[in-house]
């Protein structure tokens, strides 16, 4: 099983990015999918989850901003980041649970700044 994430970069204030994580090896189909990210110095915080059922989860500070969403047949989830803000700089990491083990993805690296 592997997660590829990408789409990160540089962004000005109030810009987007989309993120994408490709699933190899096992079918998302049937399994919840979450966005992680971590500042320098921070602990690693869950920023949005969507269930099997597309039913949508987000951390407080993204909401009203930040979409996740997937597509089954790509076998990828996306995460669409929008009025991007300093302190959303972040490691951006996706994350699944399989058979009661987490796979995570190697992080993309998402950079706001002027």
């Amino acid at each position: 099983v592997q997660l590829v994430e990408s789409g990160g970069g540089l962004v000005q204030p109030g810009g987007s990015l989309r993120l994408s994580c490709a699933v190899y090896g096992f079918s998302i189909r049937a399994n919840a999918m979450h966005w992680y990210r971590q500042a320098p110095g921070t602990q690693r915080e869950l920023v949005a989850t969507i269930s099997e059922r597309d039913s949508a989860y987000y951390v407080d500070s993204v909401k009203g901003r930040f979409t996740i969403s997937r597509d089954n047949a790509e076998n990828t989830v996306y995460l669409q980041m929008n009025s991007l803000k300093p302190e959303d700089t972040a490691a951006y990491y996706c994350k699944t649970e399989i058979a009661w083990r987490d796979y995570w993805g190697q992080g993309t690296q998402v950079i706001v700044s002027s």
